[in-house]
């Protein structure tokens, strides 16, 4: 009964915060591929993000979290100066929170379409498939329950849309995610995925060649749950250690850095400290990232620092 009741206590939880049937990152700055189909193939080189994340930690059934993802550009000369150029991307996603899993793999198309040297909008698309189970071996009741207690699965389509467009100083991004409304089939009669929107933004101040402000801002609209706002203040030295501080609305503080090593590779660490009632129980949650990409940025100068790097 206590696992039932914590099991309880984690998903009305959830439900009182942002819906998590698309799962949450605290990171999502440094990954945006891993939100925005829109980013497939954005750079001119390829891009390899892998992020773990552990949420409340030590509750019983809380959630844990992970995602790799693959950016690589097509290869194609332009007819002629600015024209379109295109991507394609890979993302495969797990997510577990009590008895239930999801697996999520998707493959993406973008096109990216210059205005001028500085403006660009980007339009892409996810495509695949969502695998979710519900597992009742560790799940007990105080009487026989054969709902509670019926294991099931299911496999269905999945799609998403983004835009994302960013000039020098600043970007905006939008993403609809879980397109398909499947059913839950034999996991809940009444359930099934809904759409899920994403809005966020980010600008770049340099303070000087050496240090930049990169305040962002994620706004997460869930369908059935109030939406929830999450807002951070990064400090970029030299595109080479960033630091940052933020808050996600009635949920948690957030504090992460991110440093990069050996020109190509990137290490990122986020903790946030629980502000809902979750914190009676857990009060932290833990992300750690590791990226690679084929680029090798400079540092000269803050304005080589790029916004979504």
């Amino acid at each position: 009964m206590k696992k039932v009741f914590a099991l309880i206590f984690v998903l009305s939880s959830v439900h009182l915060g942002f819906s998590q049937q698309v799962p949450q990152y605290t990171q999502w700055s440094w990954h945006q591929l891993a939100l925005n189909p829109a980013h497939s193939g954005i750079k001119k080189c390829i891009d390899i993000h892998t992020l773990a994340r552990t949420q409340w930690v030590g509750f019983e059934g809380a959630p844990k979290t992970g995602f790799l993802t693959v950016s690589v550009p097509l290869n194609s000369k332009r007819k002629k100066y600015l024209s379109a150029r295109h991507g394609l991307g890979f993302k495969f996603e797990k997510d577990a929170i009590g008895q239930f899993s999801m697996n999520r793999l998707n493959f993406s198309y973008a096109g990216h379409f210059n205005f001028n040297k500085t403006d660009r909008l980007s339009l892409g698309v996810y495509g695949g498939v969502i695998q979710m189970g519900y597992d009742p071996s560790t799940t007990t009741t105080s009487v026989p329950d054969a709902v509670a207690l019926n294991q099931g699965s299911f496999i269905a389509p999945d799609a998403s849309f983004g835009a994302w467009y960013n000039s020098t100083n600043y970007y905006a991004g939008l993403v609809l995610q879980q397109l398909i409304p499947n059913d839950w089939g034999d996991i809940g009669e009444n359930s099934r995925n809904r759409i899920h929107s994403l809005l966020y933004g980010g600008y770049r101040f340099g303070i000087n060649q050496d240090v930049s402000l990169l305040p962002t801002a994620l706004l997460k609209i869930s369908p059935k749950g109030p939406a929830s706002v999450d807002l951070n203040m990064m400090f970029d030295y030299k595109n080479f250690l960033t630091f940052g501080l933020g808050y996600r609305s009635t949920d948690a503080l957030l504090a992460s850095f991110q440093i990069k090593f050996q020109e190509q590779f990137a290490i990122g660490y986020s903790f946030d400290y629980t502000l809902s009632r979750i914190q009676s129980g857990a009060k932290n949650t833990h992300e750690i990232s590791l990226r690679y990409t084929t680029c090798k940025p400079e540092r000269n100068s803050t304005y080589s620092c790029p916004l979504f790097d």
